[in-house]
């Protein structure tokens, strides 16, 4: 019996070093307490393969030199308050641009191809999941055409959203001059010590004078036309003027980051492992299988996307663009939109697909509501993460007491991530409310103070409320007990999701 003594001693000295170093994050702490008394020994090895990010501790990424342009007087002091405290966390404070807003996948393909297609120079991309299907195919042959026109192209993908792009695609690309890294590969020593932290960005750079970000990744799904999902709601952003330079900033930190790809001979179980996916011809695109005719008609049947060439303009804006990684001890983006709401003063909308915040954005979120500001929170009714689709619930009911109007959206599956502040402030990303954007997922978000995008993202979100269900109290209330139990387990999960 000696030996229970001996696990007993070594477990409590484990969950003593877990105490110390989740000191300052008592919910995680407690969480893994709890893992290691329930798996002795095997929970502290949990713990350690999931929080030691000691591989790529680095600096947040600050402008050395700290040159900002400041908001005109037109802006709001609300505004000029929040640009100031974000300027601290931006990569280089405010820079002057324009900003286009594209909704959902075919228009952001559309305009991304257009775009890639024009490239003279160089095309940086960086994407949390990248298929090999009938969107990654025509985005890969078009990257492999300007790769032989002289155009220099560096490719990112991560080693876990991107895990089922084919080996041999790589290959291909590196054959053809494209440079490819991936970012935590599944493979050792990576997938040992830094397996919980992925790249969630989605980054385009052309020419270092136009760039591409938001929600969307390379997937057929996005389009709204897979089967079996159903239709797409997203948003993504092209940015053109200053703005890109500090993209091409994040960028390159997470090049250097990044474990250069291995290539392998082509051989013959390469070549039968290459599938013939029909492409999708976009109007206006050439060199595809599938008739813009046939695209066209499957974009009918969609209620709610307008017709292709009927685009938002580039709009005038100004930006700060923050990065948010696990390297570091501030979670950016978190602190980004406890600014945000804490500083707001009229409205605020919220668009976001996984809402499991912390006890510090409900209460930033409650006292705007006691403040008189308007807060509107948009989820989605079906959610494609199950654990997050249960715990998010469990947020609710307080945020329904304290005033705020929650809406289920219903048409399909919504992956947009937007905030818009007072009717001239909005955040747009990939970032999530959830503990993974916040702490252990690289992310990157735009902030972009403009009157017009603020207006044309709130006329896209009163779009998106006519498709949706507003939540009432009542509703909470007609929960079975077994609901609520099955949930609130699933909020115990929440520090580590």
């Amino acid at each position: 019996m000696m030996w229970i003594l001996w696990l007993y001693i070594i477990n409590t000295i484990f969950m003593l070093i877990i105490a110390i170093r989740e000191v300052r994050r008592p919910a995680k702490a407690l969480n893994w307490l709890a893992f290691c008394l329930i798996l002795p020994i095997i929970g502290f090895g949990l713990y350690l393969s999931t929080t030691n990010p000691v591989r790529i501790r680095r600096k947040r990424l600050t402008s050395p030199h700290h040159e900002s342009h400041q908001l005109p007087d037109s802006f709001s002091p609300s505004a000029s308050v929040i640009a100031h405290a974000l300027g601290k966390l931006s990569v280089h404070g405010l820079r002057a641009g324009k900003v286009q807003i594209l909704i959902n996948g075919i228009k952001t393909y559309g305009k991304l191809l257009e775009s890639l297609k024009s490239a003279q120079k160089k095309i940086d991309l960086e994407y949390y999941i990248y298929r090999d299907d009938q969107i990654g195919r025509q985005l890969t042959d078009l990257l492999l055409e300007r790769a032989a026109a002289g155009v220099k192209i560096r490719f990112v993908r991560d080693g876990f959203g991107s895990r089922q792009f084919p080996q041999h695609k790589i290959t291909e690309m590196m054959n053809a001059g494209i440079e490819c890294r991936t970012i935590f590969p599944l493979r050792f020593p990576w997938m040992f010590s830094n397996w919980n932290y992925r790249d969630h960005c989605k980054i385009v750079l052309i020419d270092g004078k136009e760039a591409f970000t938001g929600g969307i990744n390379v997937g057929y799904e996005y389009t709204g036309l897979k089967p079996g999902v159903g239709f797409w709601r997203d948003t993504h952003l092209r940015i053109t003027g200053e703005a890109p330079f500090d993209l091409q900033t994040i960028f390159d930190t997470h090049w250097n980051i990044a474990a250069p790809e291995r290539i392998k001979s082509k051989t013959q179980q390469d070549q039968k492992k290459h599938q013939n996916i029909p492409k999708l011809q976009i109007p206006g695109k050439t060199g595809v299988s599938v008739g813009s005719a046939q695209w066209r008609t499957e974009m009918g049947t969609l209620k709610g996307i307008d017709n292709f060439s009927r685009m938002e303009p580039l709009q005038k804006a100004y930006i700060q663009t923050l990065e948010g990684n696990p390297g570091i001890p501030t979670p950016v983006v978190r602190e980004a939109y406890f600014i945000l709401v804490t500083q707001a003063t009229k409205t605020i909308d919220i668009t976001t697909p996984y809402f499991v915040p912390d006890e510090d954005i409900i209460l930033a979120i409650k006292t705007a509501v006691a403040r008189g500001v308007r807060v509107r929170l948009l989820v989605p009714r079906h959610v494609d993460q199950k654990i997050v689709g249960l715990a998010s619930p469990t947020f609710y009911g307080e945020l329904l007491e304290s005033g705020v109007q929650i809406y289920l959206y219903d048409k399909g599956l919504l992956h947009a991530k937007v905030m818009i502040v007072d009717e001239e402030i909005a955040e747009v990303g990939a970032a999530n409310y959830d503990m993974r954007s916040f702490r252990l997922n690289y992310e990157v978000c735009e902030v972009v103070y403009s009157i017009d995008v603020a207006r044309d993202l709130t006329e896209q979100f009163e779009l998106d409320l006519s498709d949706s269900l507003q939540l009432t109290m009542e509703d909470l209330q007609q929960r079975s007990l077994s609901q609520r139990i099955i949930q609130q387990g699933a909020r115990l999960l929440s520090p580590l999701l």
